[in-house]
């Protein structure tokens, strides 16, 4: 049986894609397993182990949204001679696209009018406050698979996490510290980077960690993060360990997966911290936790709950969001860090 699995994008979008995938592979173990997924994000999922391939759909956050990008989906879809496809898109051009696919099978997010294209349909209220983790393995439900107890997952190849533990070693990182990562809100799918908490915050809160606990601290970012860093570094007393735009998707899931704590933003690179079995701190503001916090049982959001737009990111975007105003203080997030340390189980393997 081939099975084709579908979200291109984005990076917290594919690991909340990691329960439904576990799911198929558990109910479907000699299944061939192909996810289709955009070059951007695919180095964050490739190496997971219920994946036997992956499907590059490009650079765009979602393939078939250009006209010359959509016959060349569904001619890619009817070569690849397919049982069963299972798409955790919300789009109605991925559904027309498989409907013209010829793929025998078809399962997909039924909101609205948008699943018309799936012969297999969850049907999924848009106004409905769902985490989007349960809405993808509602997909694989409605096929009859059994989706209980599931929850995101990633871990690192052995060379990442040995790199990882040289690098540590290098680093004089030898005792329990705390990856912290105040960047986010921007991917190919969507730039919002109003979805950070303040870098002065981000800078209280680890110092008062570091007085508190004794933990080293890690600021974590990609390439294009090094402002945000040097703005958090900037107003730290505490001595920092940066690594910025230095270490692949797989690396950072082996870092967090040995961090005592994981703090970051409503972003990517959160979800994959929490995936790899971290303790993980998640800080929303102008989006909806209850839709896009991690999907794991280790997990602590911290948020004030205020009114935001119904539905999803796509109109939460535009709310007047103000963090001195609406989002949580640096008192707020100390105490309740400190009551979800005293609580919560070790991570897979940190100190």
């Amino acid at each position: 049986m081939h099975i084709l699995v579908i979200r291109p994008c984005c990076i917290g979008d594919v690991m909340m894609a990691t329960p439904a995938l576990a799911a198929l592979r558990a109910h479907y173990p000699d299944a061939y397993i192909t996810f289709a997924v955009s070059s951007w994000a695919r180095k964050a999922i490739e190496f997971h182990p219920a994946i036997n391939a992956v499907l590059d759909t490009g650079p765009s956050a979602l393939p078939v949204k250009s006209i010359t990008g959509f016959p060349r989906f569904v001619a890619t879809l009817q070569m690849g001679d397919y049982d069963l496809a299972v798409s955790l898109v919300r789009s109605p051009l991925m559904s027309l696209a498989l409907r013209m696919s010829g793929i025998p099978q078809r399962a997909g997010i039924s909101s609205g009018w948008r699943g018309f294209g799936y012969n297999v349909k969850a049907q999924v209220d848009p106004a409905e406050r769902r985490n989007e983790a349960e809405i993808y393995l509602s997909v694989v439900a409605a096929l009859g698979v059994p989706t209980e107890g599931f929850q995101t997952n990633i871990t690192a190849p052995i060379e990442d996490q040995e790199y990882v533990d040289e690098l540590l070693a290098k680093r004089s990182l030898d005792g329990p510290f705390v990856v912290i990562n105040p960047a986010g809100g921007s991917n190919p799918g969507m730039q919002m980077v109003s979805k950070r908490w303040p870098a002065e915050r981000f800078a209280q809160l680890a110092d008062q960690l570091t007085e508190d606990m004794g933990m080293q601290i890690v600021l974590l970012g990609g390439p294009d993060d090094s402002g945000i860093i040097n703005a958090v570094r900037s107003q730290m007393e505490a001595h920092i360990t940066p690594f910025i735009g230095e270490l692949t998707f797989p690396q950072i899931a082996a870092l967090t997966a040995r961090a005592a704590l994981y703090i970051g933003n409503d972003t990517g690179l959160t979800h994959i911290a929490a995936a790899s079995g971290a303790p993980t701190v998640t800080i929303f503001g102008p989006s909806d936790p209850a839709r896009y916090a991690p999907y794991t049982r280790n997990s602590l959001v911290l948020w004030h709950p205020t009114e935001l737009a119904s539905g999803g990111v796509d109109q939460t975007q535009h709310t007047a969001w103000d963090w001195e105003r609406d989002g949580i203080s640096v008192e707020d997030a100390r105490s309740q860090i400190q009551n979800f340390l005293a609580n919560a189980p070790k991570s897979r393997q940190n100190l």
